[in-house]
């Protein structure tokens, strides 16, 4: 009896024995061949580097360079669960951050890697590298870093690129995985796609540890494209010079086709911080920064144009003929209208002027009476025709339309009616309009190109932007053009910029950012100073370059902005004479916020060019009109008595 019960035991584990190996043979045979083939053979991507941002010469602003990523193997789950304190602590990362990584990949098959560390540190790959026995889900993958330039040189325009987000990999239908860098806001938004290639693939013969003992097939990446701006390097080193310490934006066009020659803004932030993955803090530290270094003010900034506006005025007065060219008016410093005292920022006011002296030395009191005449729907009508209150469509993301106020506008955003007085305020570029510097650039351009607007573009493509076209007569481009190469020749209000052998031409502007009382009542004088402007070109007739100023609290424009404009065409000129427009700076030794490497090639480039012609010193000039008080508020954009 014994002996059969043990004879029917061994059968029965016999039975049990054969269905198991016919589970594992038969019935999962498929399984766990893949599960020994993932043991056996590792899959390692391979990343595609960006492509390079060149200069319009050929020379390299942003690139990349090699670092090496930690790779996560989540082949085996449990395995990956046991482990991963003992990985946060050796990487020296939270085990909250991981499994918040691992929390955002569930959707990726498990035999596809995750980064979990974007830039490996020495003491991680030591600590990789003597754990492969022991932790073997972890791997280093060989990556090209960002790299730009340091100190928040054209940060703006070259924008950053950072990890996806899970909203981008939603909106990607497939395109990207999380880890994945891609471009975040400026050209590396913008050309996304064009600068990111194709990752490849490396599939690898690995041991019981992980360690590689040999390779299969590979499939090479595919790099991304290089794109070719329109930036001339040069005249970028002097706009970011000029810039450094104060807060505004430079814009330089070529208005004849649109080309973008340089675009700086500050204050400004270093890209390289988010090249790899920037900091919760950090990210939140720049975001309530009381400067905004975020904003590109070149495209962002929306702020009232000052006495620039007058050109616009002008424009609309001598196409519409609703008033004479040879209209002249008295300036005893003063003009009331609708029972209301209008001053002008010559107290003594300029005596009789005529259009033309109007605009040299910038006549509040004549732009009062003009508005008056023109009304705000003709003004309105001019101003948006001739680019102002809509975007530009530069090749960038997150630009500004601006405001032209009218009557239609008010009513439908604040359901009240226009009242005359606001259109006074509006005359010299105060009251509800705002703009940017890559509006006026764009406007002023066209404007004196006859009505031909060339869409901004910062990619070089070899042929003209897009145009449009509002026709303005030879007879009025001839006036105004002749009327701006007086505000800097003929000792108009930027005297103090005129330069040598150059028909430089252009105008100034200084918008009150907040009412005379109120500055009285906020007793904070200096942290409410107006905010300067410029926007000036040459050569007279037929120009070829625009350079827009904004310094913001810079107090006149003819002190602040019009001479970095100038300093900006005498570069031009100097290049165009074959001389490197930066060598004085380079010879002191370094530029604040300019990168050493860059300031090394560019003094290897200078040193078989001469020494480029010395500036006109600034002199005393009239002071540019005071522009009366900025509202949104329209019943409130009356100066007071």
């Amino acid at each position: 009896m014994r002996l059969t019960v043990i004879s029917y035991t061994i059968v029965g584990l016999m039975a049990l024995l054969l269905l198991g190996f016919w589970k594992l043979q038969i019935i999962h045979s498929d399984l766990y061949a893949q599960l020994a083939e993932r043991n056996r053979v590792r899959s390692i991507p391979i990343i595609a580097p960006r492509g390079a941002m060149l200069d319009r010469y050929g020379r390299v602003i942003v690139d990349n360079y090699p670092s090496f990523s930690v790779l996560l193997l989540r082949d085996d789950p449990q395995q990956v669960d046991r482990l991963l304190p003992q990985i946060a602590d050796g990487l020296s990362v939270t085990l909250d951050d991981l499994k918040q990584q691992l929390d955002a990949a569930t959707a990726l098959p498990h035999f596809q890697p995750i980064v979990i560390k974007p830039e490996a540190t020495p003491g991680d790959i030591a600590f990789i590298e003597s754990h492969r026995a022991d932790i073997p889900v972890l791997e280093m993958l060989m990556v090209h870093r960002r790299r730009y330039p340091r100190g928040g040189f054209m940060a703006h325009v070259s924008g950053y690129v950072g990890e996806v987000s899970s909203d981008q990999i939603e909106e990607s239908g497939g395109r990207y995985r999380p880890g994945d860098i891609v471009g975040k806001a400026g050209l590396e938004r913008q050309y996304n796609d064009h600068l990111m290639g194709i990752d490849g693939m490396r599939r690898s013969v690995v041991n019981s540890i992980g360690r590689e003992v040999g390779r299969l097939e590979q499939t090479d990446a595919v790099p991304g494209k290089p794109i070719r701006l329109t930036i001339d390097y040069d005249l970028q080193l002097v706009a970011e010079e000029a810039l450094v310490g104060k807060k505004g934006a430079v814009v330089a066009i070529d208005p004849k086709s649109g080309e973008v020659l340089a675009m700086a803004s500050q204050p400004s932030y270093d890209p390289n911080d988010f090249a790899i993955r920037i900091s919760r803090q950090e990210w939140q530290e720049l975001n309530e920064d009381p400067e905004h270094p975020l904003v590109d003010r070149a495209i962002q900034a929306q702020l009232a144009p000052g006495s620039v506006f007058k050109i616009f005025m002008t424009t609309a007065m001598l196409e519409s003929k609703a008033i004479p060219d040879t209209y002249k008016v008295f300036c005893p410093g003063y003009a009331e209208f609708y029972g209301r005292i209008f001053h002008d920022a010559e107290k003594e006011g300029h005596g009789e002027m005529d259009l033309h002296s109007a605009i040299v030395h910038s006549c509040d009191v004549y732009f009062y009476n003009v508005g008056k005449q023109l009304g705000i729907d003709r003004i309105s009508y001019y101003a948006a025709n001739l680019g102002l209150g809509r975007k530009t469509g530069i090749d960038l993301p997150g630009e500004e339309t601006g405001l032209v106020p009218s009557e239609q506008w008010k009513q439908r955003v604040f359901h009240q009616k226009w009242y005359p007085g606001e259109t006074i305020s509006v005359s010299i570029g105060q009251g509800a309009t705002v703009v940017t510097p890559m509006q006026l650039a764009y406007t002023i351009g066209g404007i004196v190109l006859g009505g031909k607007f060339h869409q901004p573009r910062l990619l070089a493509s070899g042929t003209p932007s897009p145009e449009v076209d509002f026709p303005i007569s030879d007879s009025t481009v001839d006036f105004i053009t002749q009327a701006m190469w007086g505000v800097v020749n003929e000792g108009g209000t930027a005297g103090a910029s005129k330069l040598p052998d150059i028909e430089f031409c252009g105008k100034t502007g200084t918008a009150q950012v907040i009412s005379l009382e109120g500055k009285q009542r906020s007793g904070k004088q200096s942290a409410l100073r107006n905010n300067a402007w410029f926007v000036g070109f040459a050569p007279r007739r037929d120009p070829e370059i625009v350079v827009a100023v904004l310094v913001q609290g810079g107090g006149f424009g003819a002190e602040s902005a019009a001479p970095i404009a100038r300093d900006i065409v005498k570069a031009y000129y100097d290049k165009k004479r074959g001389k490197l427009p930066p060598q004085e700076l380079l010879s002191q030794g370094t530029l604040p916020g300019i990168p050493e490497a860059i300031l090394v090639q560019a003094q290897r480039a200078s040193q078989s060019r001469s020494r480029p012609e010395e500036t006109v010193p600034d002199e005393p000039e009239p002071s540019p009109a005071k522009p009366q008080p900025v509202s949104t508020k329209p019943e409130a954009t009356a100066a007071t008595p």
